[in-house]
């Protein structure tokens, strides 16, 4: 893989990086199509994850690969079929078995990309604890590398203050007790204890219930705050609630976005968005930006 740093050697900032760091982030977004009921989850994980690593003076490499892995660790759920994703019932063992295998599935599919190395470990390890009941390798303690302890703290905070079909969104505070409660069990105590204090402080208001920088989740009339809207859709664009499967109109009055239900109900296999090209080009430019691109670079050719 020598070919790789060779060819960046002259221009770290080159086309061909951000091309190259782009086509992961936008196999990381088919998932946010399939799963109806994450949006924003990719951009929420990533942004907590990048927060925490820089309080906690993590060096501008390790904020890169845990803002990265942040966007991708549930790269594998691409494998996992629609009908399990979807399901609002409690889930099989087999069905639950089947949800347990994207770690792994993610790892296959980071397998021939040529930045895969960066981030395999919050991909496959995003689900590991530090009490040794993860999956799927029932890792513990210190064989957790500390992008994963991290993804693995926000992933769960997201989910907890995350509307599903089968319960409402938890309170902050709620979900700020729960991770303090299993600090040394499910989550690293050192940047669990990093995570609750800036929670605590409000640090992450922002991007609670948010699929972009300053873009609100919009409310579903049945459903609450569920309906993603794109930076660049404009007034007339029509969205959908992945749970009722309402379909709603955007407009704008006194410079505030809104929704106009429009009491059509669109089937879920029609609901796919195209991937925000837009949000991914501002990550990987925020991400790379001001980080030693050539050193992940080296560390992808360390890691084949």
């Amino acid at each position: 893989m020598q070919w790789l740093t060779k060819w960046f050697r002259s221009d770290v900032d080159s086309v061909q990086t951000q091309r190259l760091f782009q086509s992961l982030l936008t196999l990381a977004w088919t998932v946010e199509a399939k799963d109806p009921y994450t949006g924003g989850h990719l951009w929420r994980v990533s942004q907590f994850a990048s927060a925490v690593a820089k309080a906690e003076r993590w060096s501008k490499e390790e904020q890169a690969i845990a803002t990265l892995g942040g966007f991708l660790h549930d790269l594998g759920k691409i494998s996992v079929p629609d009908a399990i994703l979807k399901k609002t019932d409690k889930l099989t063992d087999d069905e639950f078995a089947i949800i347990q295998s994207h770690p792994d599935e993610g790892m296959y599919i980071l397998e021939g990309h040529p930045l895969g190395p960066i981030v395999r470990n919050a991909v496959g390890l995003h689900h590991e604890r530090v009490d040794g009941r993860g999956y799927p390798n029932k890792l513990s303690g210190d064989a957790i590398p500390a992008e994963a302890k991290l993804i693995a703290i926000c992933d769960a905070f997201d989910a907890m203050t995350s509307h599903r079909p089968y319960r409402q969104a938890m309170h902050k505070q709620k979900a700020i007790d729960i991770v303090e409660e299993n600090l040394g069990s499910q989550f690293d105590t050192s940047i669990g204890q990093r995570f609750v204090n800036l929670a605590k402080a409000g640090e992450f208001d922002a991007i609670i219930a948010h699929t972009d920088e300053g873009i609100p989740l919009h409310h579903c009339p049945t459903c609450g705050p569920t309906i993603t809207r794109y930076r660049d859709d404009a007034p007339g664009q029509l969205l959908h609630c992945p749970l009722c499967l309402q379909q709603a109109k955007l407009v704008i009055t006194d410079n505030t976005y809104d929704l106009e239900p429009t009491g059509v109900q669109i089937p879920a296999s029609q609901q796919r968005r195209r991937p925000d090209t837009g949000l991914i080009k501002r990550v990987i430019q925020q991400t790379i930006s001001t980080l030693p691109t050539q050193a992940l670079l080296e560390r992808a050719e360390g890691g084949r």
